[in-house]
């Protein structure tokens, strides 16, 4: 059977490489949707891809359009029905000179709803053996978070229970009140936590099912990755070029035997390490809690 593969926000960085790793990791007849909001860029995102053996089909989508997202995902169904890989990696860029009040609105409908948009609409469509993974990264865990405010995630039974959260978060922010409730100043990280949150949530809903049929719903730590997004915030001397940060992604995705551990987690792909003489990147699952 050819497979089907999405990957968000794949006009650059992170994105742009995982597509291309999975066009050039499949063979004729199976096709990866590359997808971003602009058109011009995904045309020439499409273009940009060297060395594939997949079809590479540009589409413009953007997450924060639930009816969008929903389309997509009725369009992709009919032509295919159904889909193999899914790679949630789509986000706002967010800059230290930004007024967080000002920007906490766009910044969670891409980064959150769009996320939880995608998990509603894909999740279904996804085929036996198949994978669903969203990028997030280690400030996806609760230990991010002041413990008063934990409950708001853990608590969550449904996708719409993560989504109200981040959306009184949102509005906290937006009214100048999320300090005084506990909130960390860098919206990064709840956000971060709510994507995790809704992996979690989605994976309790569908973990027998999803086991049996070989199915891998997972949050992704990928790790530090020297972009424009992360350059004015961490320091990247040790970071991975976007490039480098695409390929253990791309090998968890493609692993025919996963650690049916990593269902439901957030994992944290650290670099390279030398194992049995040989170069790997390392896995492990990053404690929810503190």
């Amino acid at each position: 059977m050819n497979t089907i593969s999405i990957v968000t926000g794949a006009t650059r960085n992170l994105g742009f490489y995982l597509a291309q790793g999975l066009a050039q990791r499949r063979g004729p007849g199976d096709a990866v949707y590359l997808t971003g909001r602009d058109a011009e860029r995904v045309a020439e995102s499409v273009k940009r891809v060297s060395g594939a053996g997949a079809e590479v089909r540009g589409e413009v989508l953007d997450v924060s359009d639930r009816s969008a997202v929903e389309r997509l995902a009725t369009s992709i169904f009919e032509r295919h029905g159904g889909v193999d890989i899914v790679l949630s990696n789509h986000y706002a860029r967010v800059q230290p000179d930004d007024d967080p009040a000002a920007v906490i609105d766009d910044y969670v409908a891409v980064n959150n709803l769009g996320t939880t948009h995608v998990l509603r609409n894909f999740a279904p469509l996804v085929r036996d053996h198949g994978r669903l993974f969203v990028i997030a990264s280690r400030a996806g865990s609760l230990r991010a978070l002041a413990p008063a405010l934990h409950a708001r995630f853990e608590g969550a039974a449904s996708l719409d229970d993560v989504d109200g959260s981040i959306c009184a978060w949102r509005d906290a922010v937006r009214q100048g009140r999320a300090a005084g409730q506990a909130w960390p100043g860098w919206i990064n990280i709840p956000s971060k936590i709510g994507q995790v949150a809704a992996v979690r949530v989605l994976a309790r809903q569908r973990r027998d099912d999803d086991l049996r049929r070989g199915i891998l719903i997972a949050a992704i730590s990928p790790g530090l990755i020297d972009t424009g997004a992360s350059r004015l915030w961490l320091d990247m001397t040790h970071a991975r070029t976007p490039e480098e940060a695409a390929a253990p992604v791309l090998d968890l995705a493609l692993d025919p035997s996963p650690d049916p551990r990593f269902y439901g987690e957030l994992v944290h792909l650290a670099k390279d390490s030398l194992v049995s003489g040989c170069l790997a990147a390392s896995r492990s699952i990053l404690p929810w809690r503190a």
